[in-house]
């Protein structure tokens, strides 16, 4: 009993030190605290117009990387051209890029789950993206382009 008091007392006796110590100094303001100036609040990301169509490209882009890789063709490196399209499009919009980043990692991700080996129905639907993506891009262009 008596070593559990000498506990308590001891706890008590540094919590009352400590208590004391901040009294004396007094509220010490932190340096961060008064050098930071307020954060610009963050720029409002409207949606493009083509928003749907360039997530459907970027979904693309990110299938054809998976398939051409698979099936060892070594023209088009589509992870280049999708940071490509990151960097022109999506400048000061993180959420925006994240959006697009996803629908990428989307669209490699639903060929690695079903295509595990380069086969004709893989070599078939990389074929059929890359038609698909170059009639996007080319709409989006005519469409959106200056």
């Amino acid at each position: 009993m008596r070593a559990r008091n000498e506990k308590t007392m001891s706890f008590f006796l540094r919590a009352c030190a400590t208590s004391l110590i901040l009294l004396i100094a007094g509220p010490v303001p932190l340096a961060s605290q008064q050098a930071a100036s307020p954060a610009p609040p963050p720029a409002e990301e409207k949606p493009a117009p083509y928003d749907l169509q360039l997530a459907r490209l970027a979904e693309i882009l990110g299938s054809l990387h998976y398939l051409r890789d698979l099936c060892g063709e070594e023209n088009g490196n589509w992870r280049a051209s999708m940071q490509e399209m990151l960097e022109s499009d999506t400048a000061n919009e993180p959420n925006r890029r994240a959006r697009l980043t996803a629908a990428f990692n989307r669209g490699y991700r639903s060929f690695a789950a079903v295509h595990t080996t380069c086969t004709e129905a893989a070599r078939a639907a990389e074929e059929r993206h890359r038609n698909e993506g170059a009639t996007l891009a080319g709409e989006i262009a005519a469409r959106f382009g200056n």
